[in-house]
């Protein structure tokens, strides 16, 4: 993709917590951004008010510093084109309306919510395939195209409510390229009239987004396939506004999969355990608990490469790559088309593999805090790399030292039950003789130890299961 000066830009709405696949879309754009020593904006589209969620927009800048992706303006550092929130640049978008509504692409309209519930019944009854507000059902509608001009001005005048519609052209191709899917071909017949400023003077992401990525001269488009079928709107909207030669190349990514190849909702993740959000969050409304990523003890590193992998592939049989392997190699046109499903033992598995790429040193640092939660006293820093060593090689998360290796640092109060029933009484007379023969053993050291124990097995003619299995159990409280 040859251009001068790459601009991409991230545009979350504060309408709940940052989603996985969100988090994947900003990855994208961030690593396509990189790549080309292009911009990267963060931009907060908070036009729709009634959904705002308090705390949503923190919790998505928080995200994205997790993840380690750095924008170069924003919302969080300022830049150029500030304000980065949409809520605060409305003159803007109601000068652009005005513009449209002036040179008859866009109209005001004055219906009632009950009159729009009519005209879809109304249609409905005709098996019209359309059921929207669109080149037909407009001209019967109450709006600036119906009504005379001098009702028109009145009901303005008088501060009757009323939207702007986009007047959507009767007989138009609509063709643009997407990076992921190819070359795509809409008609505007299929197109309704969308709401471009709505009751409250407020635009609707329609306008918005094509006011805002032309002032900010964005050069590409990433976002979720949800918005593929009103991208044929946004081409009019860049058309009737005169920047159609400047418009963005588009990239609309396949959704996120449940393993069972449904939409990965918050109800299908939970069905299967699988995280859907990057921190933990508690919903004020319903009082609902998830759990996130970070709290759980995933690494930034192994879910950024995982995700990474969630809709893309780089044709080569690697898949574990480091930040700057995947900006090197990254394309939009190698993003699959077709959803992309969530394996949680695969994302453990590079979970796995980035935990132990960490330092003794980062490892005791990540460990310490869920040793201290479990009121666990830890006797030294040297001592807590020395369990770190130890460990390594059985951890997958930060937290299995204090779950798995507690007895590094606390005698055990009470045995695995499991593990207790196939503890028998013959293993029980093996391991007090092995103690009385330690008594006398004057060397602690790990090889002599391990010597008198083969010995012992040896000269006992037992399995060394049989006594290496209780002899864990008795030492450590689990199998």
């Amino acid at each position: 993709m040859a251009h001068s000066h790459m601009v991409l830009r991230y545009a979350p709405s504060p309408t709940g917590p940052q989603h996985i696949g969100g988090l994947r879309t900003a990855l994208y754009c961030y690593l396509l951004a990189k790549q080309n020593h292009g911009e990267l904006i963060l931009r907060i589209e908070d036009t729709d008010q009634a959904r705002f969620v308090e705390g949503a927009e923190e919790f998505i800048i928080r995200a994205i510093n997790w993840l380690g992706l750095e924008f170069t303006q924003g919302v969080h550092i300022g830049g150029p084109h500030s304000p980065y929130r949409q809520s605060e640049r409305s003159d803007l978008y109601q000068n652009y309306a005005q513009f449209l509504v002036d040179h008859g692409h866009a109209y005001y309209a004055f219906d009632t919510p009950e009159e729009l519930e009519q005209m879809r019944e109304e249609l409905t009854k005709a098996k019209v395939e359309h059921r929207t507000y669109n080149y037909v059902s407009r001209m019967a509608m109450k709006n600036s195209l119906t009504l005379p001009k001098a009702e028109v001005k009145e009901r303005l005048a008088s501060g009757a409510p009323y939207v702007v519609r986009f007047k959507v052209p009767k007989k138009e191709d609509i063709r643009f390229v997407d990076h992921v899917r190819g070359p795509m071909h809409f008609h505007s017949s299929a197109v309704d009239d969308k709401v471009l400023i709505k009751g409250d003077g407020l635009p609707t992401y329609h306008l918005a987004n094509v006011v805002d990525d032309h002032y900010m001269q964005v050069t590409h488009v990433i976002r979720g396939e949800e918005w593929l079928s009103s991208t044929p709107l946004h081409v009019l909207l860049y058309r009737a506004l005169g920047w159609e030669e400047s418009m963005p190349e588009f990239a609309h990514l396949a959704l996120l999969l449940s393993p069972e190849g449904r939409k990965l909702s918050k109800r299908e993740a939970d069905k299967f355990g699988i995280p859907i959000f990057p921190f933990n969050w508690w919903d004020r409304e319903s009082g609902q608990t998830w759990e996130g990523y970070s709290d759980l003890g995933y690494l930034p590193e192994a879910v950024m490469n995982y995700i990474a992998l969630l809709g893309w592939n780089s044709g080569q049989e690697q898949e574990l790559m480091t930040r700057e392997e995947l900006i090197k190699e990254f394309s939009l046109e190698r993003c699959h088309k077709a959803g992309a499903r969530f394996d949680m033992k695969k994302l453990d598995s590079f979970q796995q593999h980035y935990l132990r790429q960490r330092s003794d040193a980062d490892l005791a640092a990540l460990s310490k805090p869920f040793l201290e939660a479990e009121g666990i006293t830890i006797p030294s820093q040297e001592y807590l790399e020395t369990t770190v060593v130890l460990m390594r090689e059985r951890m997958t998360f930060a937290s299995d030292l204090a779950r798995s290796g507690a007895y590094l640092f606390r005698r055990p109060t009470e045995y695995e039950a499991k593990a207790r029933k196939k503890w028998k009484a013959s293993a029980v007379a093996l391991l007090i003789e092995f103690k009385d023969r330690l008594g006398t053993h004057a060397n602690w050291e790990t090889a002599s130890l391990k010597a008198a124990f083969e010995a012992f097995v040896i000269e006992k003619n037992t399995g060394f299961g049989k006594v290496m299995a209780p002899l864990r159990l008795a030492l450590t409280g689990v199998a």
